[in-house]
């Protein structure tokens, strides 16, 4: 009866949605229409804009623009994008201007496209363009030739479009007035996308440019293609395939960007220039940034862009972060109540839409209600699951506190006294630590709260786990690892995971729990570092066999709540596989080597009173 009443509930409110949905598609259909243009920037590049104006024109309207390398698809003018599945409905429903851009050399838009186009703080003459001056004349030519606007603009964009978002921001135009970066492309060499602390994102990488990078010669409404991987394995895959080298020859010599990844392997003033929030200061609109807590792509873009912002402009008026327990760009597409096995305990998607975004570009762009429920900071706590709000992130009572890697596997307190402890495990790039327990061929999004029961039991995998928790303990913050270590060869790659583990008997109330979370070894935080970079990511430098050196590397701010009843573990590996490419294990070049120089590593990790190895986190007090 149970199992029949619930099949009911599912049907009923899906028959519901989709009663809403034609409801909203039909009223949005009556109420806007529809326009496409061609906008001059200033060196003679025209970009394809699509334009949903509204037809009341009792009121002046503000725009919401959105500029994107992804389309904006559907073309043609009779041809609605369908807002109605989206909670961007809202806006339409507060009758705002919606614009959609084609950035410059992408889909419909003339002009040469730059991945991550760096930002030219002395522009002198029409021909110095960027994205931010791009942004500039859009708006420009829209609050001119657009009818019915209030010459107010509010720009947002997750992902990719939340780089040109931050761009804007930077663009200086009196009429924008609310910029929101959500989970934007900040650093791609040190924490978003390709590259975590200097090590090769492979999966995303190869699965991403062998179509997004495809050249295009001339402007197209659509174009595909790309490597066809002819499983559904993509660890046996990447394994097969073997060194980066062998992958540039898949992705061949027509993709720019994958031949700039190899020719730029450290930081240098190549990545230095794409670097966004270098170039923060100064910034005049309002700042909403947004991000996932499990975000596998740009986490650390979030975090980092609004930190920047706060250190360059200091007393700047309004400049918050809201941070929840999302995938990446989950805020926009579910209700954000789980990720995977994991359960949040409400609608957090729909609570920040209605509560935080709409909110925001109405008060900036329609002088309509109120932004005082917007905090500095905006912070889901996964853990006790709710929303907290903090004057300052991380919070001002948030303390740093060490737990030292304890011989036999323990973790707590106090700095170890034993003499030559260490625990050891030899990396094999043979046979790496896989990312996920499951067979895939896509990288999974639920990978950041899996399940590490798989990796627990893999002898090249240490484990050091803290007694049973008496009282609940909250971090909220950068996690630093501090690793005194020791390897036989000349380089290796640290990885480095934050797991909340849960009570044996432990089960989420209200039925339906499929997947067994008693001892459930929650992913919290996992971050790599590539060794040659723990000196120093502009001039790496080799291990020596044998020596003890420090590793020390943040991992991207967690905000969770261990409660009382659960353990803190600690794993640490050195491959992590297929999401991070494999390293050989010798100090060479990496994406020029052969499959012969992959070598296998005896890894020690230091425990000992001299060499003591710990992580520091920041937790609140109670």
């Amino acid at each position: 009866m149970k199992k029949i009443s619930f099949f009911l509930l599912t049907a009923f409110f899906s028959i519901t949605v989709f009663a809403q949905n034609s409801l909203d598609s039909a009223w949005i259909r009556d109420n806007y229409y529809k326009i496409e243009r061609m906008i001059p920037m200033r060196d003679g590049v025209k970009l394809f804009t699509s334009i949903y104006i509204p037809k009341d024109t009792t009121e002046k309207h503000p725009f919401l623009l959105t500029r994107t390398p992804y389309s904006c698809a559907p073309y043609g003018e009779k041809n609605f994008r369908s807002f109605w599945n989206s909670y961007q409905r809202l806006y339409m429903r507060e009758n705002y201007i919606i614009v959609t851009q084609d950035v410059r050399g992408r889909f419909m838009s003339e002009g040469e496209f730059e991945d991550i186009r760096p930002f030219n703080p002395n522009k002198k003459t029409n021909q110095d363009i960027d994205e931010a001056s791009d942004t500039y004349d859009a708006i420009d030519w829209l609050v001119k030739n657009i009818p019915s606007n209030n010459e107010r603009v509010g720009v947002f964009g997750i992902s990719y479009p939340g780089f040109y978002s931050s761009m804007a921001a930077l663009s200086g135009h009196p009429a924008l007035k609310a910029v929101s970066p959500q989970a934007p492309v900040t650093d791609w060499f040190q924490g978003d996308d390709f590259h975590h602390n200097g090590a090769f994102f492979l999966l995303d990488g190869f699965s991403f440019y062998t179509r997004f990078g495809l050249p295009r010669p001339k402007p197209l409404m659509n174009y595909n293609g790309g490597y066809t991987v002819k499983t559904d394995d993509n660890y046996a895959f990447y394994l097969k395939t073997g060194a980066l080298k062998n992958f540039a020859t898949l992705m061949g010599d027509s993709i720019k960007f994958w031949k700039d990844l190899y020719q730029h392997p450290d930081l240098d003033d190549w990545w230095k220039a794409r670097m966004v929030r270098d170039h923060v200061q100064g910034i005049k609109p309002a700042m909403l940034i947004v991000g996932g807590l499990f975000d596998a792509e740009d986490c650390f873009g979030a975090w980092r862009f609004y930190e920047a912002v706060e250190h360059k402009n200091p007393g700047k008026a309004f400049n918050k972060i809201v941070m929840g327990p999302w995938f990446h760009g989950q805020w926009s597409t579910q209700d954000g109540s789980f990720l995977g096995n994991v359960r949040f305990g409400s609608k957090t998607a729909e609570w920040y839409q209605n509560k935080i975004e709409v909110p925001f570009f109405n008060y900036y762009l329609k002088d309509k209600g109120s932004i005082a429920n917007i905090h500095e900071a905006t912070i889901f706590m996964t853990g006790v699951n709710e929303w907290k709000n903090y004057e300052q992130w991380p919070p001002a009572d948030s303390k740093d506190e060490t737990l030292y890697l304890q011989p036999g596997g323990g973790l707590d307190g106090v700095k170890p006294t034993s003499t030559g402890s260490f625990s050891e495990y030899i990396s094999d790039p043979a046979k790496p630590v896989p990312y996920t327990e499951d067979v895939h061929d896509d990288r999974t999004r639920e990978y950041m709260t899996d399940d590490q029961r798989f990796a627990s039991r893999r002898p090249d995998v240490l484990v050091f786990q803290s007694p049973v928790l008496t009282k609940d303990i909250s971090v909220t913050g950068t996690v630093i690892a501090d690793l005194m270590v020791s390897i036989s060869t000349t380089d290796a790659d640290f990885v480095v995971k934050v797991i909340d583990v849960f009570p044996d008997d432990f089960k989420y109330s209200g039925g339906m729990q499929q997947y067994p979370m008693g001892g459930y070894q929650m992913l919290v935080r996992g971050e790599i570092m590539r060794g040659r970079y723990r000196n120093s990511f502009e001039k790496p430098t080799a291990f020596t066999p044998g020596k003890p050196e420090r590793v020390k590397f943040e991992l991207p701010d967690i905000a969770h709540t261990f409660k009382a009843g659960h353990r803190m573990m600690i794993q640490i590996q050195s491959s992590w596989f297929p999401l991070v490419d494999r390293n050989p294990q010798q100090f060479i070049n990496i994406y020029n080597c052969d499959d012969k120089d992959f070598k296998k590593a005896t890894i020690k990790i230091h425990h000992d009173a001299k060499n003591p190895s710990a992580i520091i986190l920041p937790i609140l007090p109670k």
